[in-house]
């Protein structure tokens, strides 16, 4: 197939393609919008436990003051009978009363009620035999929004952790997943990976919705992310790979503002339908009719092109041109197709296997330490992302608004990463807003005891775009520093140290009963350090995506050197 290269002129690199075809016309618009879909997907999926699993304001059910049937959270006599925190009554604890009997006799005022003897829901003492322990699980709830506290009695601090721990499970899912997701789309191509993995969130999703126990929700929310946490950078890959250099930093940011609008449209929806398992379908059905859609979409062409596919390649391409109302002559796909790696020693992924190939990269040592670098910059970046979102629902005024908020404000971190990135490069921008984004979550605790709720809002808002910043170029970074035939696999790696970052973050109410300052205090250190050993990556601006192990240790500006062969 490449008899005369030799003859005519110097091959035509991928990207030399690209600008021919057009870097971002139609074919690439269609692509985006294509994954628009399982990138809100996945916000969904990551996220709903925020409301499914949101903890409720309640109070005992006092048997001997009021009936279940028109039980009101707040009432006339409520302070003779519960005792109150804050202005609000206690969620697990109440007043024993002198007398064990019910009907009129007792009228629940103060008089009628110990206030020396406070009695726990769980632990009730009756007053007449103080052997018997009889569990009160009778709650009264401040509104009619059903969540799993709920539906499976999940109340009282002695529960917390079973809250917390949905989370939690969700991302241990994440972590099992994203390595195998990484092999499998390395080895057998991005579409399919990211078929499978739509349909196996959807149906996952939806049995959760029918969930009879809290074990059997559980067991759904870690085998959602098992199969669906792949759509994030299986979509963020099928799409960028297809652009240009100089628009990637465009295509990134479209990603990630799909991302932000599906959290703000979670929220939105949360606000509407209160109840998590109606909540639950309207967030999963979608997925389902929605693969149609998403059949329609092509292969990743440096996919393709590593697996030695090149007629199926050029199909595409060729096809991407007429999308794009522009022509590419046949010379120069000869001129393509004569493309040959810039080093003898570097084989096509057609003659090693993925084994062989993972073995040549941990071999070198430079390329393990970038891996590790970049899966610590992961990890900061999750924890403080989603655990900033995740405590969004605790701020003054309505949770919904709060979150959608929260999620939006991401939006300007967008914006200001499209006109910073391209011109101060990839390197510095990570540095800087990882370091803001410490330096407002250490800030934060010192200010604390001052009662100022707009300066703590807008710490809190600072700290979130800039982690988003970060967020969004660590993601760019990640797929311009590994070669074309593992990017995935590592991205996957990295992304799934990432999650051990966003398994501690649920634990974040937890910690802070520890001590309150410990949860910002912990991202502010993760974020200074993590800027810090970011200055190890090279610098990627303008530069090609690297197809082979060589090209991507070799890179212009790298800062870590490649180890001789």
């Amino acid at each position: 197939a490449v008899l005369g290269c030799e003859k005519m002129a110097p091959p035509l690199a991928f990207d030399d393609v690209l600008v021919e075809i057009g870097t971002f016309g139609r074919f690439q618009l269609r692509q985006f919008l294509l994954m628009i879909l399982p990138l809100v997907f996945n916000a969904f999926s990551n996220l709903s436990y925020v409301f499914t699993a949101a903890d409720l304001k309640y109070r005992c059910y006092i048997p001997e003051c009021e009936n279940r049937t028109d039980a009101a959270y707040l009432t006339e006599w409520l302070p003779a009978a519960v005792p109150y925190q804050r202005n609000q009554p206690a969620g697990c604890e109440r007043y024993e009363a002198f007398v064990n009997i019910t009907g009129d006799y007792l009228q629940c005022q103060a008089s009628d009620f110990n206030h020396s003897a406070i009695t726990r829901c769980f632990d009730f003492v009756d007053d007449f035999n103080t052997s018997a322990i009889i569990p009160c699980d009778a709650f009264v709830f401040q509104t009619e929004e059903s969540t799993i506290v709920r539906d499976f009695n999940i109340t009282c601090a002695h529960n917390d952790w079973k809250l917390t721990l949905v989370g939690t499970i969700n991302n241990v899912g994440q972590f099992v997943a994203l390595p195998i997701a990484g092999y499998l789309s390395d080895r057998f191509g991005r579409r399919w990976i990211l078929l499978v993995s739509v349909a196996g969130s959807a149906l996952f999703g939806l049995v959760r919705s029918f969930a009879t126990s809290y074990e059997m929700f559980i067991a759904m929310e870690f085998l959602d992310p098992v199969i669906g946490s792949t759509m994030y950078t299986t979509a963020f890959i099928l799409a960028l790979e297809l652009v240009g250099p100089k628009m990637r930093v465009t295509g990134n940011n479209i990603i990630s503002c799909a991302f932000s609008f599906g959290e703000a449209l979670l929220g939105l929806l949360a606000m509407y339908f209160r109840d998590w398992r109606v909540l639950l379908r309207i967030l999963y059905i979608p997925g389902l009719l929605a693969l149609p859609f998403l059949y329609t979409t092509v292969e990743s062409v440096r996919w393709l092109l590593s697996k030695n596919r090149k007629d199926e390649a050029f199909t595409i391409l060729k096809r991407a041109a007429k999308l794009n109302g522009k022509t590419i002559s046949q010379a120069a796909f000869e001129r393509f197709n004569c493309i040959e790696t810039k080093s003898g020693s570097a084989k096509s992924l057609d003659t090693q296997t993925y084994a062989q190939l993972l073995r040549e990269a941990l071999a070198n040592p430079a390329l393990v330490l970038r891996v590790i670098n970049c899966s610590f910059c992961w990890l900061t970046n999750t924890m403080v992302y989603f655990g900033l979102s995740l405590n969004s629902v605790s701020l003054s005024g309505n949770k919904y608004l709060n979150f959608i908020l929260v999620s939006l404000i991401e939006l300007p971190g967008f914006f200001l990463m499209q006109l910073i990135l391209d011109r101060v490069g990839r390197k510095k921008t990570l540095f800087t807003t990882l370091v803001l984004s410490g330096l407002f979550c250490i800030i934060s605790v010192f200010i604390a005891d001052i009662d100022a709720p707009a300066l703590h809002l807008t710490l809190f808002l600072l700290s979130k775009l800039s982690i988003t910043m970060s967020f969004g170029t660590l993601y760019i970074y990640t797929v311009e520093i590994f070669p074309t035939n593992l990017r995935q696999s590592l991205l996957s790696t990295c992304s799934m140290f990432g999650r051990i970052g966003s398994m501690i973050a649920p634990q974040t109410p937890l910690l802070a009963k520890v001590w309150t300052p410990l949860p910002m205090i912990l991202f502010g250190c993760l974020g200074i350090s993590s800027a810090i050993t970011s200055l190890q990556f090279p610098e990627t601006l303008n530069n090609e995506l690297p197809n082979t192990l060589e090209e991507a240790m070799n890179m212009q500006g790298n800062d870590i050197p490649a180890t001789d062969r």
